[in-house]
């Protein structure tokens, strides 16, 4: 194995500088010089070391070990480089952002057998429904909508296409009547969801002869919580609005009943997604070959 140490000068501006432009300008190269040379340094490793977007540049959990042995004596940087260049196996920390409503990918048997077959991985999932910059925000990977990922991202599908659901109790419908159009929806107490408290409640989105539509409900309870949605859907406050995966098992034991279906046709569902890399971590990698194997 043969590495250019004059590339570790150039590693540590970017890891202190968190931006390439600024890495050139501080060393008196160009950009391009900057780019090429940490390439050079993560093609000698076999490792990933930076994390670059159209948005952001962050180190990657073996760029950061490399950065901090660099403050540390020789021999200790020439131990580093060893253990990188040999990291073949998944371990380490994974970081994931996932939304609440990627049922398949956050049911327990999908993740714990990707736990027993890579024991040395350490998983950390953050379940949010807001949208951010995963790699600005040090997450290896996210699991959202495919409509929702950038389009500079990599996006591996983990489920088959889905389809939303108005859903209500038949109490409730017996009651209230159930709406024959969307347009209806304005009629009834309807029970919505937000992502974020600073976000205007999600408008509720239909089709109708190939069109689509979205209604603004009004809704008279707006959470970020799916599970205290369906709690008042199921307890007749309302109709609710999820996906049909999510209220499944609630319309099959006949507690909740589906409604407007016809405007409710299927979109592409959940992906795993994450930036563009030469060099991937094996722990990654890993997961990405787990859940081709599981879908």
């Amino acid at each position: 194995m043969y590495i250019d140490l004059n590339l570790l000068p150039l590693f540590s501006a970017i890891a202190e500088e968190n931006n390439f432009r600024a890495a050139a300008d501080r060393l008196g190269v160009t950009r391009s010089a900057v780019s090429q040379g940490v390439r050079r340094l993560e093609d000698s490793l076999g490792v990933s070391l930076v994390t670059r977007t159209t948005r952001s540049v962050r180190l990657t959990e073996a760029g950061e070990r490399l950065y901090a042995a660099l403050s540390q004596p020789m021999s200790d940087i020439g131990t580093a480089l060893e253990g990188l260049a040999g990291e073949d196996r998944p371990r380490g920390l994974l970081r994931l952002a996932v939304t609440s409503i990627a049922e398949e990918f956050l049911s327990g048997p999908f993740l714990v057998s990707f736990t027993d077959a890579h024991p040395e991985v350490e998983l950390d999932v953050t379940v949010t429904d807001e949208e951010f910059d995963i790699v600005a925000a040090g997450f290896d990977a996210g699991v959202r909508l495919g409509e929702v990922i950038e389009m500079d991202m990599i996006a591996v599908p983990v489920s088959g296409d889905q389809r939303e659901a108005v859903v209500a109790t038949p109490g409730y419908v017996a009651a209230h009547g159930a709406p024959a159009h969307p347009r209806d929806l304005v009629h009834h107490r309807c029970i919505g969801w937000r992502r974020a408290p600073n976000v205007a409640p999600h408008r509720w989105e239909f089709e109708e002869k190939g069109v689509a539509f979205d209604v603004a409900v009004a809704p008279y309870v707006t959470t970020n919580d799916l599970r205290l949605m369906l709690r008042m859907a199921l307890s007749g406050g309302g109709l609710t609005f999820a996906t049909a995966n999510t209220v499944r098992s609630y319309l099959e034991r006949g507690e909740l009943v589906s409604l407007l279906e016809d405007f409710l046709p299927p979109f592409p569902g959940f992906f795993l997604y994450y930036p563009h890399r030469r060099n991937m971590a094996p722990k990654l990698r890993a997961l990405i070959e787990h859940t081709r194997r599981w879908r």
